[in-house]
């Protein structure tokens, strides 16, 4: 049960409603046992002696046991039901808050079909197990005290031969449990693998269909269908082994009662109802020992759903905040700091421009090979930083360092004097807008996507970032304009168009850094040139922009050409081309130039 002791936090307010469940469960349980009694109070009181005008007596009786049965199972059904939802609500919402705050590098391994199948087909998992099973944990105890208790009033020597049969049946059933826990684990796991191989093909179905691998498609998807079919035809296998032994085991034992309990009444030690009220009782523990099966098969499917919930829930969190202290301090100082912004796309109070620092960063993924090696750079408030390497340079990296997705391994990052592993994540990343070349958009209009990081603007302001980002004639060629719905990722517009809506959303949200990684990839040059102007005059931001053409860096107050995750080269666009290196080579590649043109001419175009 330490599983469910790991979960205590999210059932513990409510096991009120399950206490209440369980007593009526258990009361249902004890009224239960009045019916073999009322049958042998009709054979040897009534019948026997032939009262039969006591015979409408015992039938109200019984209706009486029955209708106050009736009201017991739906009060346990209303409450356990209760009490599983609300267990179930807390575990969807804290999993999904530990998802908000969990790391990058939890993402780069994660799979998205099995962060699914816990957030869903598992919960619900325990969900049932909450609402049903667990009252019924307590109850077959009951069942099996209770009558056990009574039959011991009625013959001690037939109690006896009961507990002969329990005591196997309950071997079985250990040795049941045992056996059947692993598979049901391996069927969780089947099931997490087909589920993200699913959504990976519905993810990817354009990827797929371009290259004409429906077929290995369809055999992946079919391979990990045969592994979950094989996980439960193996789980089935130990069902049918088990679960006919047992009712053997039981059915030889009811023999061999009966034919002692025919014996006694010979005897005339125990009377005829007697013997029919102790019949029925058997069958009342047995049967509550022979469901022991099925509800440890259901356990079994819940701890293993559980293991995987609690793993989420327990996971390490590497980048997260410092003491309170530290937020309010840095909270007031950026707020000291705070400056005016654009007009236009103002939206917060403390909105203004940060100088950001890295001194001597290095970082490396794998604790080895680092991937940026003692990289300093100054970037003043208002300035744009040029970021120029090949791919695996560390570009990308680099800003996400400072994003804090990754903590740095040597070295500092200082955002206006402060460390960022001193500033609060929430308050840092609020400062920050990002647009990565993979763009993503949400299901929503354009509208509520523009809008993402800053939900208060009005339409002015959406339309004031649209413009900026070259984005507004187009979107006012669509159907609905900025009320048009994109589907899932932004399926339905081209990948520029993507591209310069995810800059105008950055744009809104008016950050203090803004971090463009090979945002305009996907834009025409004179689209992208646009874009640039709408920037420089805003110039609102420290500004990274990471690409690949010379023609997005130009304009930069300093451009650092990296290479091997070291910086190589750094200067304006003018003093990089007067220099033999990796930057005048990508621009004479990018221009088609036989030759470089000198610094002057390059300041005098």
């Amino acid at each position: 049960m330490s599983i469910f002791k790991a979960m205590k936090d999210y059932y513990e307010a409510d096991r009120k409603w399950l206490l209440i469940a369980t007593v009526c469960l258990l009361t249902n349980t004890a009224l239960g046992l009045v019916y073999p009694n009322l049958l042998r109070y009709l054979i040897d009181d009534v019948i026997m002696p032939k009262r039969y005008g006591l015979v409408p007596y015992v039938a109200a009786a019984n209706i009486a046991v029955v209708a106050l049965k009736a009201g017991l199972t739906f009060l346990y059904g209303h409450f356990g039901g209760k009490f599983g939802n609300k267990v179930a609500y807390n575990l969807r919402k804290a999993l999904y808050a530990k998802l908000q705050q969990l790391s990058f590098p939890f993402y780069d391994k994660a799979r998205t079909g099995d962060l699914m199948s816990r957030v869903t087909s598992d919960l619900e998992t325990i969900r049932n197990f909450g609402s049903f099973e667990v009252p019924h944990m307590f109850n077959y105890f009951a069942c099996i005290t209770f009558s056990s208790a009574v039959m011991f009033t009625i013959s001690w020597q037939l109690t006896l031969c009961v507990l002969a049969v329990l005591l196997p049946l309950g071997f079985i059933a250990v040795r049941f449990q045992t056996r059947v826990e692993p598979a049901f684990r391996t069927i969780r796991t089947s099931v997490s693998q087909m589920t993200t191989a699913a959504q990976e093909n519905i993810t990817g179905v354009r990827t797929v269909k371009s290259y004409a691998r429906e077929p290995h498609e369809v055999e992946k998807f079919g391979k990990r269908s045969r592994h979950y079919r094989g996980s439960n035809v193996e789980a089935a296998g130990i069902l049918a082994r088990y679960i006919p032994l047992m009712e053997w085991v039981t059915n030889l034992g009811v023999v061999v009662l009966a034919g002692m309990g025919g014996y006694l009444v010979l005897q005339k030690t125990l009377t005829v109802g007697e013997l029919v009220a102790f019949m029925g009782m058997i069958w009342f523990a047995i049967g509550a020992l022979w469901a022991t099966g099925y509800h440890i098969n259901v356990y079994t499917q819940t701890k293993a759903s559980a293991e995987r919930v609690v793993e989420i829930l327990h996971h390490y969190v590497p980048i997260k905040d410092k003491a309170l202290a530290a937020e309010t301090q840095a909270m007031n100082s950026w707020e000291e700091a705070a400056v005016q912004a654009a007009p236009t796309l103002h939206v917060r109070h403390n909105a203004g421009a940060a100088h950001v620092r890295f001194d001597d960063v290095t970082f490396t993924y794998d604790g080895r090979r680092p991937v940026i090696s003692h990289v300093t750079l100054d970037a003043p408030p208002g300035a744009v930083v040029g970021l120029l390497g090949g791919t695996g340079s560390g570009k990308s990296t680099l800003v996400h360092l400072l994003l804090r997705a990754y903590d740095v391994t040597g070295g500092s990052i200082a955002v206006d004097g402060t460390d960022i592993r001193d500033l609060p994540l929430h308050a840092l990343r609020e400062r920050i807008a990002i647009v990565f070349q993979e763009t993503f958009l949400f299901s929503s209009t354009i509208r509520g996507n523009i809008a993402y990081g800053a939900e208060d603007a009005d339409m002015e302001r959406i339309e004031a970032a649209a413009r900026i980002a070259c984005a507004h004639d187009f979107i006012m060629e669509l159907p609905q304009g900025y009320d048009t719905v994109v589907g899932e990722r932004g399926l339905g517009l081209s990948g520029g168009q993507k591209q310069r809506i995810a800059i105008a959303r950055a744009l809104l949200a008016q950050p203090d850094m803004l971090i463009l990684d090979d945002a305009t990839s996907a834009v025409d040059m004179e689209t992208e040139r646009s874009i640039q102007q709408g920037l420089r005059r805003m110039r609102a931001c420290t500004t990274f922009i990471i690409a690949h053409r010379i023609s997005s860096l130009q304009h930069a107050d300093e451009i650092v050409v990296l290479e091997g995750g070291e910086v190589v080269q750094r200067g304006t666009h003018a003093q990089l081309l007067a220099q033999k290196g990796l930057y005048a080579d990508t621009y004479r590649i990018q221009s088609g130039a036989m030759a470089v043109p000198d610094a002057e001419e390059e300041n005098r175009g």
